[in-house]
C-alpha cells in the first residue's frame, strides 16, 4: 500500500469518526431537547390539574358567544375589605353589563348586612348601570337572607324575587357596643386616658354613659336610617303597602315581604334566567379571590381540619 493509499485511508477514518461525533451530539442534543419539551408538558398539564381542583380557573366566561344570563354573587357581610367590597362587586357588574352577550343580570344575595356606606355605593353603581344599559334588566335574587344592607343593594334591582322563607327587611341601623364602668376598678387595674378635645372618647366603654354624647350618637343613627328609607322608596315606589312596621327594622319571610311590597315574587336563580331573563345559559360574572389568597385560605383550612380529626377522635369516612 503506498504513502497516498494510507493517506487516504487515514483522511477517511478521521471524516468517519467526526461524522459519528457529530450525530451522537446531535442526538445527544435532541434527546435533551425532547426531555425538556416533555417535562415542560408534564408540568403544565400537573399545574392545570392543580388550578382546576382548587377552583382557580375561571372557565365560565370563555368562549361565551350565544345570549346569556350574567350572574353575580353578593354572599356574607358587605365590608370594605372582603369579596363583598363596592369595588368587587361593582366591577363584577360592570363586566357583566358590559358583555355584549348578557341578555340580563342576576344579583344573587345571600347577606345580614353591613357597612351602610359600601351598600351604599353598590346602590348607585346599580342605578348607574341600568341606566347605561336600558335594554338590560337587573333582578335581584334572595336566598336564606337579604337584611339591612343587603336589601339596601337590592331594591336598586328592577324586580326583586325571594324564596317563601327567605328573610328580608331589617331596614334600620345599628351601632352596639359594651359598657365596662367600674369593672376594671373591681380589678384593681387603672385605666389612664389622655384626649384632647371633649367629646375624643366619645361613648368610651370604661366611662359612664354621656347624655349629650349618647344624643349625638342617636342623631346619627336616625340620619342614616332617613337616608336608607328613602333609598326603599326610591326603589320600591308604589310597590310598597302602607305597615307601620316597614321601616323598623322588623324582618319578614319571602312570602310576607311579597304581600308587602318589600319583594315582588317568589324564583330561583335559575327560573329567573329561564322563564323572566328567557337566557337560560347562565356565566358567573363574580369576582374571585387572588390565587395567593384563596391558597393561604384553602391551606388553613385544610390543616385546621386535619388537626381537628387527629385531636377530637372524630370518626369520618374519606
Amino acid at each position: 500500500m503506498t504513502d497516498s493509499d494510507n493517506s487516504n485511508k487515514d483522511q477517511w477514518e478521521k471524516e468517519t469518526l467526526q461524522k459519528l461525533v457529530f450525530t451522537s451530539l446531535r442526538e445527544q442534543r435532541r434527546a435533551r431537547l425532547w426531555s425538556i419539551f416533555f417535562r415542560l408538558l408534564t408540568f403544565s398539564y400537573l399545574f392545570i390539574l392543580l388550578f382546576w381542583g382548587l377552583g382557580w380557573l375561571d372557565t365560565e366566561t370563555v368562549g361565551v358567544t350565544e345570549k346569556h344570563t350574567a350572574v353575580v354573587d353578593l354572599r356574607g357581610e358587605i365590608t370594605p375589605d372582603s369579596l363583598n367590597s363596592a369595588d368587587n362587586i361593582k366591577a363584577s357588574l360592570k363586566k357583566a353589563f358590559k358583555d355584549r352577550n348578557t341578555a340580563g343580570v342576576i344579583l344573587r344575595i345571600n347577606s345580614p348586612g353591613g357597612s351602610p356606606v359600601q351598600a351604599g355605593l353598590i346602590n348607585d353603581e346599580i342605578v348607574r348601570l341600568r341606566a347605561l344599559y336600558p335594554e338590560t334588566p337587573l333582578y335581584a335574587v334572595i336566598e336564606d337572607i337579604c337584611a339591612s344592607g343587603g336589601y339596601y343593594v337590592a331594591v336598586a334591582a328592577d324586580k326583586i324575587f325571594v324564596d317563601k322563607a327567605s328573610i328580608v327587611g331589617s331596614v334600620g341601623v345599628i351601632m352596639d357596643g359594651f359598657g365596662f364602668t367600674g369593672t376594671l376598678e373591681k380589678l384593681g387595674v387603672e385605666r389612664r386616658l389622655l384626649t384632647a378635645g371633649e367629646n375624643k372618647g366619645f361613648l368610651d366603654p370604661f366611662l359612664p354613659a354621656n347624655p349629650r354624647q349618647r344624643e349625638h350618637a342617636q342623631s346619627m343613627l336616625r340620619e342614616i336610617h332617613q337616608q336608607f328609607i328613602q333609598v326603599v322608596q326610591q326603589g320600591r315606589g308604589d310597590r310598597l303597602k302602607d305597615h307601620p312596621d316597614i321601616f323598623s327594622g322588623m324582618i319578614w319571610t319571602g312570602e310576607q315581604g311579597i304581600e308587602l311590597g318589600l319583594v315582588d315574587a317568589l324564583g330561583s336563580a335559575d327560573y329567573v334566567a329561564r322563564e323572566i331573563i328567557q337566557a337560560e345559559r347562565v356565566v358567573d360574572f363574580t369576582a374571585r379571590e387572588g390565587l395567593m389568597e384563596r391558597f393561604t385560605r384553602r391551606f388553613g383550612r385544610v390543616v385546621a381540619s386535619s388537626l381537628l380529626a387527629e385531636t377530637s377522635g372524630e370518626l369520618r369516612l374519606r
